[in-house]
């Protein structure tokens, strides 16, 4: 499969949306796409970024996408990368992609002084947790909680 992984651009917005609407599915989540093409837009492309984003392209269209933040870890009085969502279609997952992925997610947290990289994924998704081990990450039991405001 021939690909390629570059920075998300303006022009990638509305794929990325349906992306996202797809991974939501996936996760058996809720998800409204009114509006999320203008939030992401600011969040991606202001002059300070609040998101960032790495998309998965063939030469017909975006097959996946990982976005990402930065935040800073109390415990370890340091800043860390942090995943927000990691997605590939179906017909793209086998081909190593989600590892190039994950390795180019590495380059940018040691680039920008990360302590480590921390990320979630349902315990429903065993492919994604073996997936994860394999690749030397480490699962914390948590639960996570959201408070709607």
């Amino acid at each position: 499969m021939e690909y390629s992984i570059r920075n998300c651009e303006i022009s990638d917005l509305s794929k990325l949306v349906v992306l996202c609407q797809k991974h939501a599915e996936f996760e058996k989540a809720d998800y409204n796409p009114e509006g999320k093409k203008e939030h992401l837009k600011k969040a991606l492309f202001d002059e300070n970024p609040k998101l960032f984003c790495l998309v998965v392209t063939t030469e017909e269209t975006i097959v996946g996408y990982a976005s990402y933040t930065f935040d800073f870890s109390t415990w370890n009085a340091q800043t860390f990368l942090y995943m927000d969502c990691l997605f590939l279609e179906e017909e793209t997952r086998g081909f190593g992609i989600g590892e190039i992925l994950i390795e180019k997610l590495k380059e940018i947290g040691k680039q920008n002084n990360c302590v480590n990289i921390q990320w979630q994924t349902p315990q429903f998704n065993t492919r994604a947790i073996k997936f994860y081990n394999r690749m030397g990450a480490e699962g914390k039991d948590k639960v996570r909680f959201t408070l709607t405001l």
